[in-house]
């Protein structure tokens, strides 16, 4: 359904953030679930997970993937992380978009000086908090979100030093709005993403599955190479794949790299179907017989 991602400096109020937008997110009669993913969910600790480039790109990719794999139509997913580097945001967005669901920004808006008042205070009492080369390493890196940007757009804004961050927010009731809000043919001001033929994904024959496809046309590349066993190098008339499928025309032999090469070809160029292409097959048999006729189309070319 939708897709928050939470984007703030290093303790700028960002999970306090999170967790008002998701509490409101259930008071506010939606049936849809929210879950909120962060660095905790995985005891995650942020000294380590920062502590070099290594091991902030594998804290970013567990969290992509945990992302991919939730996002759905009837949920609603709230990254709570920096979400600092403006190509991550982007690859988030990547997933709303493929996913078809809306997606926003809410950006924890605090001073470095409040952020780093913080962070102390935390360390003071005891609590999780970022040593000081880390949290000003973090400081330094942060891309401030753009309302420009696609993957940045819509942008809500807290100011968490300002007006402190409570469920009446101005910025978070603005996010439950536009999470919640019923679309029609009019709507003009919530943005539900579409997923493009590239991030669309393919659609196959029977059960919706590679493997249907992969299994008829393995059938068929081996009913050839028997037939030409069979021959012993001579001539074929053509060459029988099932009842009611048009035969095979091979006017020369067929090595098996070839057959490979043009099976591969044609399952690549099927699973790129396009919304106003020629549909997928939809059983085995229709999978054989278009293969048959590229496989025609082929050889008598070649």
């Amino acid at each position: 359904m939708a897709l928050v991602v939470i984007c703030g400096q290093p303790c700028s109020g960002k999970s306090m953030a999170a967790a008002c937008l998701a509490e409101a997110l259930k008071e506010s009669g939606s049936n849809h679930t929210v879950r909120v993913i962060d660095e905790t969910s995985f005891h995650l600790d942020r000294n380590q997970s920062y502590a070099n480039m290594p091991a902030e790109k594998n804290l970013r990719g567990v969290l992509r993937s945990e992302v991919d794999r939730s996002v759905s139509r009837d949920s609603i997913i709230i990254v709570d992380s920096l979400n600092s580097i403006k190509g991550y945001r982007y690859e988030l967005w990547c997933l709303a978009r493929a996913a078809g669901i809306r997606y926003c920004v809410v950006y924890c808006d605090a001073g470095e000086t409040h952020c780093r008042k913080w962070n102390e205070e935390r360390r003071e009492k005891g609590e999780d908090a970022y040593n000081d080369k880390i949290f000003e390493d973090l400081v330094r890196r942060f891309e401030t979100p753009d309302r420009r940007n696609r993957w940045d757009s819509p942008l809500f804004e807290l100011w968490p030093h300002r007006e402190g961050i409570v469920g009446s927010s101005a910025a978070i009731l603005d996010a439950i709005l536009y999470l919640t809000k019923k679309v029609d043919s009019k709507t003009r001001d919530v943005k539900t993403l579409q997923p493009t033929i590239a991030t669309q994904n393919t659609r196959f024959s029977e059960a919706n599955s590679l493997y249907e496809l992969d299994r008829a046309t393995q059938e068929v590349s081996n009913a050839i190479v028997e037939a030409q066993s069979q021959a012993l190098g001579g001539p074929l008339n053509g060459v029988s794949v099932g009842q009611g499928l048009p035969p095979i025309n091979i006017s020369r032999p067929v090595g098996l790299p070839e057959l490979r090469s043009l099976r591969r070809t044609f399952i690549k160029l099927t699973g790129q179907t396009s919304l106003s292409g020629r549909p997928p097959p939809s059983d085995a048999d229709s999978a054989k017989r278009m293969f048959v006729d590229y496989l025609n189309r082929e050889l008598a070319n070649a």
